[in-house]
């Protein structure tokens, strides 16, 4: 069920021959390919059974490698390597294991459904999404959770947690703390399959990471500052015991608990600026002592904060690697890799407190992965949405459904003017250090008053949408104490559609698509705009209003988001099909 890469780490290519020079870099939102000869023979997608052998596949080779840099050396050899971030995505609190040759990543979701997202790569650089551990955020609170009754969930649901393979039964679990008050368990046999809710107890295991050790006894470190381990039953339903082992004199959070030859380390951050760790040569249980393993180490891109909390993770060869994330507002918090070694005293530590802003080397040898799931085309064919989406909220299940030749119907599921209370947005991460997003829309079955297009999804946003045949930009909708909704926003400005009709669109029946474009430069150092588009043939586009800044607070956690809604001012009834879906790195 999980592919061994071994033998295809084997199959590649010596490049000496045939690769002379290619630099791929997207540190200024520009793409330099520079290629001499062909360079395709030498590297080898891992689902497919023949080597690349045309240009058909450089978007691919490109978009896998955003951070990364391909140098030929001499003596016919290849040096590959990358730069940080290695995801410019907004993919936080992650705890990043290894299985054989396949990594695993995990990161939080809050109120998104569904929660807790997870990627896969085989070499620690490049990654694709697979699926989500939470599938419904089934916590209790049916109503907040699912944007009923008036209520909601923004910022709460699914912060730091914790995902493990467990090598006993060969299956995954997942385990974190909802709303400071209950624990919950899910579990998979696949974890790009269907996962189900094992267990719930009523102990808030706060930032907690999760180790089943070496006599398969799991155990759960967490807390703030007072770090304790708890020891689980075998089914991880219920707690046997816990300890205390680390009252800190200053605030750490986010544990990450390893074993590694007998020795036992749990990681702390410091938010958000350190990452400390705690070690133990003395059993799980300690006494444990602290040091730093990263003390404000500079970031990669200006502007953005210091990378801290992460995990740590071997290669098969034996080589570790610290993973934390970066404040990389507005875009999010974004995952960097850089190589530690252990010293003399069994401490990991960086190799430089520059690690994370020069190139390293891979891991190991590249293996690029198809990118439809970090960004690019999607026509929405079903049966399902791909790993990469999520609803803002638990979505109402029968206001969406697939066409049969391709798109996702959104019939409205709220009746209100209030896009934060709408149900059944449709989310997706923005890219760094920019990106554009284009939806294509038959707006023909939309109802008097019914408001569909797309966000620049945040707790301050703005939108470009379609009503009563009229597109227009709604700017400074913001979110305020306690979550509620403090502004709607204003119109800032409006077009008509040609020869609209009122409701349904414009043209006749057959012909009524809308383009909608939003491109969100979302670099800390840049304008931090998100500019809004529109078009009537999907290939002249005309810029609708003035930009939009992003915010760069972090007290919302989650970054910015393309959205795509469909609510109701009036009455339920209507829809409107989202034909397509296209997000591309760089500016339009």
């Amino acid at each position: 069920m999980y592919e061994d890469r071994q033998s295809l780490h084997g199959k590649q290519h010596n490049a000496c021959g045939v690769l002379k020079y290619i630099d791929l870099s997207l540190r200024a939102g520009i793409v330099y390919v520079c290629i001499y000869n062909s360079i395709f023979s030498f590297l080898k997608f891992p689902k497919q059974d023949h080597y690349i052998s045309s240009k058909m596949h450089l978007h691919n080779l490109i978009a896998t490698s955003l951070a990364a840099t391909l140098v030929s050396a001499q003596n016919n050899s290849t040096v590959a390597t990358y730069r940080n971030p290695v995801l410019w995505e907004d993919l936080a609190d992650l705890d990043v294991f290894r299985v054989n040759d396949t990594y695993y990543y995990s990161a939080d979701s809050f109120m998104l459904s569904p929660g807790a997202p997870i990627l896969r790569s085989y070499d620690l650089v490049n990654w694709q999404f697979i699926g989500h551990s939470v599938p419904t955020l089934d916590f209790g609170d049916v109503e907040a959770y699912s944007l009923e009754d008036g209520q909601q969930a923004y910022v709460r649901g699914i912060w730091a947690s914790s995902m493990r393979y467990r090598p006993s039964n060969g299956r995954f679990y997942w385990i974190g703390c909802v709303d400071f008050n209950q624990s919950y368990v899910y579990s998979s046999s696949d974890p790009a399959g269907e996962w189900t809710q094992t267990g719930q107890m009523d102990t808030c295991y706060y930032d907690c990471g999760l180790l089943f050790d070496d006599d398969d006894t799991p155990y759960v470190a967490y807390g703030n500052t007072n770090i304790s381990i708890a020891t689980l039953n075998s089914d991880l339903t219920a707690e046997v015991s816990t300890t205390s082992i680390f009252n800190g004199t200053f605030y750490i959070e986010g544990s990450r608990l390893y074993n590694i030859n007998g020795t036992y380390y749990v990681l702390t951050t410091q938010p958000a600026s350190r990452e400390w760790t705690l070690k133990s040569e003395n059993g799980i249980f300690g006494p444990y002592e602290i040091e730093v393993l990263a003390d404000r180490p500079p970031s990669p891109t200006p502007g953005d904060g210091y990378p801290h909390q992460g995990g740590i993770v071997d290669t098969p060869d034996g080589d570790w690697y610290y993973m934390p994330f970066i404040d990389d507002y507005p875009a999010g918090r974004v995952p960097a890799l850089v190589p530690i070694y252990f010293d003399s005293g069994g401490w990991p530590r960086l190799y430089s407190n520059d690690s994370v802003t020069v190139p390293n080397a891979y891991p190991t040898t590249p293996v690029f992965l198809p990118t439809d799931t970090l960004y690019g085309f999607d026509n929405f064919s079903g049966p399902s949405l791909g790993p990469q989406w999520e609803w803002n909220h638990n979505p109402n299940t029968s206001a969406y459904s697939f066409a049969e030749d391709g798109g996702l119907i959104l019939d409205t599921a709220t009746v209100t003017s209030d896009l934060f209370r709408a149900r059944n947005t449709l989310t997706h991460r923005t890219l760094g250090p920019e990106s554009y997003a284009t939806i294509e829309l038959d707006i023909s079955n939309m109802q008097p008053g019914d408001k569909a297009g797309l966000a620049l999804f945040r707790d301050s946003m703005a939108y470009i949408g379609i009503q009563d045949g009229i597109i227009c930009l709604q700017r400074n909708l913001s979110l305020g104490a306690g979550w509620e909704t403090l502004s709607d926003g204003f119109e800032e400005a409006s077009v008509a559609i040609p020869n609209a009709t009122v409701p349904t669109g414009y043209g006749d029946s057959s012909d009524q698509n809308v383009w909608l474009r939003l491109h969100a430069n979302v670099a800390p150092s840049s304008d931090k705009l998100g500019t809004f588009y529109y078009s009537f043939d999907g290939h002249d586009f005309t810029q609708l209003g003035t930009g939009y800044e992003m915010n760069t607070t972090y007290f919302f956690f989650l970054g910015y988001r393309y959205g795509i809604f469909n609510f109701a001012t009036e009455e339920l009834g209507g829809s409107v099909t989202v034909k397509s879906f296209d997000m591309v790195p760089g500016s339009p």
